[in-house]
C-alpha cells in the first residue's frame, strides 16, 4: 500500500463491524494510526478485533476505546486517545443504525435513541474534533450518510430524516470550519454487502431487483467505501470541502 495516511491519527467511529472495520484496515495500510471507537470490541460478523487485526497486519498502531457516540463524554475519552497515540488529523463519523419501521407506529423514544446515535453522534462529534484540530492546524473530517440521505423511503422514515440530517451538517459544518483549515465531506453509501443490510430484510426477489437497478449490477462491498474514505482523508482531496461522495455503483442518479 501507499503512505498516504503516513503520520495521520485516525478516529473511526463504529469501527468494529462493516464499512467502519473495513475503513479502519485500509487507513492503517495506508500509514495512519487508528482508534477504532465501538459499543462492542468484537465485529458483528465474527472474527478478530479490528485493532488487533490492525496490529497484526500493518506496521500502524490500533488502539479500541469503548464509546456510544450519542454520549459527549464518550466521545471525549475517545478523541483524547487519538491524541495519546499521537494527534487528531481525521475523524470519520461512521457509526449508526438502521431500523425498518412503520413510520405511523414510530415511537418518540424510538425516534430518539436512532437520531441520537446517528445524528447527535454525529454532531458533536464533529464539534469536539474541530475544537481539537484548529489547535493543530486543521484536519479531515468525514461523515457517513447513506443514499437515503438523498433518497425517500417509507419503510424506514426515521433513517431517511436522520441521514438527511447528516449531510446537511456537512455542508454547515465545512462552510464554518473550513477558514480554520478543517474539510468536511460526506460518503453515501448504498447498498453494501454488511450484517446491517441484512437488517433491512430483502427478499432474494427484492434483492435481486435491486441489483439489476444499479448500474454496475452488483452491491457493493465495504472496501468501496473505504477506499473513497482514504480520498478523503489524504492530501489527495486537499481542495475537495463540504461535498457529498455517492458510492452506489451509479443507483441514485441514474434511475
Amino acid at each position: 500500500m501507499t503512505d498516504l495516511l503516513a503520520e495521520q491519527t485516525a478516529v473511526v467511529t463504529g469501527a468494529s463491524s462493516g464499512i467502519g472495520r473495513s475503513i479502519a484496515r485500509t487507513f492503517a495500510e495506508h500509514g495512519a494510526d487508528v482508534v477504532v471507537a465501538d459499543v462492542r470490541e468484537t465485529p458483528r460478523e465474527g472474527g478478530t478485533p479490528t485493532h488487533e487485526l490492525i496490529t497484526d497486519e500493518t506496521e500502524a498502531t490500533a488502539t479500541y476505546v469503548e464509546c456510544d457516540v450519542s454520549s459527549v463524554t464518550d466521545l471525549e475519552v475517545t478523541l483524547d486517545e487519538a491524541e495519546r497515540i499521537g494527534s487528531l488529523d481525521v475523524l470519520v463519523n461512521n457509526a449508526g443504525i438502521f431500523r425498518s419501521e412503520e413510520f405511523l407506529e414510530v415511537t418518540p423514544d424510538e425516534y430518539e435513541h436512532l437520531m441520537g446515535v446517528n445524528v447527535k453522534g454525529a454532531f458533536f462529534g464533529t464539534q469536539l474534533a474541530a475544537r481539537r484540530m484548529i489547535e493543530t492546524g486543521g484536519g479531515s473530517v468525514i461523515t457517513v450518510s447513506s443514499i437515503a440521505g438523498f433518497l425517500g423511503n417509507g419503510s424506514y422514515v426515521t433513517y431517511c430524516v436522520s441521514k438527511g440530517a447528516i449531510r446537511l451538517l456537512t455542508y454547515a459544518a465545512a462552510h464554518r470550519l473550513g477558514p480554520d483549515g478543517i474539510r468536511v465531506n460526506a460518503i453515501h453509501p448504498g447498498g453494501i454487502e454488511t450484517e446491517m443490510m441484512e437488517d433491512a430484510h430483502m427478499g432474494p426477489d427484492e434483492l435481486e431487483a435491486f441489483t439489476q437497478a444499479i448500474p454496475s449490477r452488483r452491491i457493493g462491498d465495504p472496501e468501496d467505501i473505504a477506499g473513497a474514505a482514504v480520498f478523503l482523508a489524504s492530501d489527495l482531496s486537499r481542495y475537495v470541502n463540504g461535498e457529498s461522495l455517492v458510492v452506489d455503483g451509479g443507483y441514485t442518479h441514474t434511475g
